[in-house]
């Protein structure tokens, strides 16, 4: 087994194949979180280029030319992008680096189904793989329907649609990670 990624909070991995609902799950699950009190940070991996500056605007020009990282900041929100030609893949060490002064109590991961990452893993039988359920890092699998035999004996099963639950898990989970900071 490969070894954790150093992190001062916890860092929870949301894993499935596309088309399984991650985002609809953490459209729902967030909000939950926020009114527990929780900071959640995310790390949403692409498996594309994409921009989120508009072209023709001043940041965007400037990134263009050669800005890196380029900061952009209005008193409702900051983002900061930064190129990254010839890199294989997003090295999510150094993204979680960059949450720290963010101080989140808890970063999820959308992707990034390779790293050695505790996962929550959402199946929903026929899309993609079955052995996403049975990894080192499964820590609990949100199902719709059946789950495979090849789940991992110690992985918490849930209902995928059962937000409440799944929210509760969560919470669970993240405090008893000896980096959870006590809410």
């Amino acid at each position: 087994m490969e070894e954790a990624i150093d992190s001062p909070f916890p860092v929870l991995g949301i894993a499935a194949w596309s088309g399984t609902g991650k985002t609809t799950l953490l459209a729902q699950l967030l909000p939950r979180l926020r009114e527990k009190g929780l900071r959640v940070g995310v790390i949403k991996h692409a498996h594309h280029s994409f921009d989120v500056d508009q072209p023709g605007k001043d940041s965007y020009k400037l990134r263009q030319a050669g800005a890196a990282p380029m900061l952009i900041a209005s008193r409702e929100r900051f983002a900061m992008m930064q190129e990254t030609p010839g890199q294989e893949e997003p090295d999510l060490g150094y993204l979680l680096s960059l949450m720290i002064t963010q101080a989140p109590d808890l970063v999820i991961v959308e992707g990034f189904k390779a790293w050695p990452i505790p996962k929550l893993v959402l199946y929903r039988a026929g899309i993609g793989d079955v052995s996403i359920v049975s990894g080192d890092w499964v820590q609990a699998v949100a199902s719709s329907g059946s789950l495979p035999p090849s789940i991992r004996p110690t992985a918490k099963r849930l209902d995928l649609n059962n937000i409440e639950a799944i929210t509760e898990w969560v919470i669970e989970w993240m405090n008893a990670q000896p980096n959870a900071v006590a809410n």
